[in-house]
């Protein structure tokens, strides 16, 4: 376990925190393996009836960390981790609540896809420049995303990269609520106590109800991860990494 990833209980609550700050939470393999294993063990756990993903302020998510990226883009393998932890989190048994703040890129907005409820700030833009960098939509959002704004607001988002703040988030049901950044953690932590409230056999049969059949979308997850591995190996997607940590130094 690394100080990157904090799992802490309340009561019935499994919070997830994600916690490189100096990074902006961009995720390492690492990290995917704590949380693929957080949530395989809170489903387990029968204490555990919500699972709560958290970032730190300003920062949810900046995405996947760039230099795994390169790694396999200059010809490393790995990268399981990741699609370990994609399917964990379309598999999972009991609700999922997340709170985002700020920064929300790449997964840091597709996880959204797969929650019951997300909760932003004011100041939260979610984005996903897959193209942009040469690659994929990934985390199944080629299904999810057209099912919930359309597809073309899909398109916007996955395709153009468009940045939708929280508002339009709000207006397109990409999340649920938008709360102050001073009250975000309360009320998501409310909310998952709220859900870890209700009669557990009884929610999981509405929940699984809503959801449907999963099995197209584990099938996507494995078609959407084998051409993200294709493409980042290609020379477009390993020129616009390089071009983007260029710019970044």
């Amino acid at each position: 376990m690394s100080d990157h990833i904090v799992i802490e209980r309340q009561d019935a609550v499994q919070i997830i925190r994600m916690n490189r700050p100096d990074k902006k939470n961009a995720i390492t393999r690492a990290m995917y393996a704590e949380m693929a294993s957080a949530l395989a063990a809170g489903d387990a756990d029968k204490a555990v009836r919500v699972h709560v993903f958290l970032g730190v302020p300003g920062a949810f998510s900046a995405g996947n960390d760039l230099a795994d990226f390169m790694t396999i883009a200059t010809g490393g393998e790995g990268g399981g981790e990741v699609w370990d932890f994609l399917l964990a989190l379309a598999r999972t048994e009991k609700p999922v609540v997340s709170g985002v703040d700020g920064i929300a890129v790449g997964i840091g907005t597709t996880i959204n896809l797969h929650c019951d409820l997300t909760f932003a700030t004011p100041r939260t833009v979610f984005r996903t420049p897959f193209v942009d960098l040469g690659l994929v939509p990934e985390a199944g959002s080629s299904l999810l995303a057209p099912q919930v704004l359309g597809r073309q607001g899909a398109f916007a988002l996955l395709g153009l990269g468009e940045g939708f703040a929280a508002e339009r988030a709000l207006a397109a049901g990409l999340i649920y609520k938008v709360v102050a950044e001073d009250e975000l953690e309360a009320a998501t932590l409310a909310a998952a106590r709220d859900i870890a409230a209700k009669p557990p056999e009884a929610l999981k049969i509405a929940r699984d109800l809503m959801r449907g059949d999963r099995s197209e979308l584990f099938a996507r997850i494995k078609v959407e991860g084998e051409h993200f591995r294709a493409r980042l190996k290609s020379d477009e997607a390993r020129a616009a990494l390089v071009a983007f940590m260029t710019r970044k130094k």
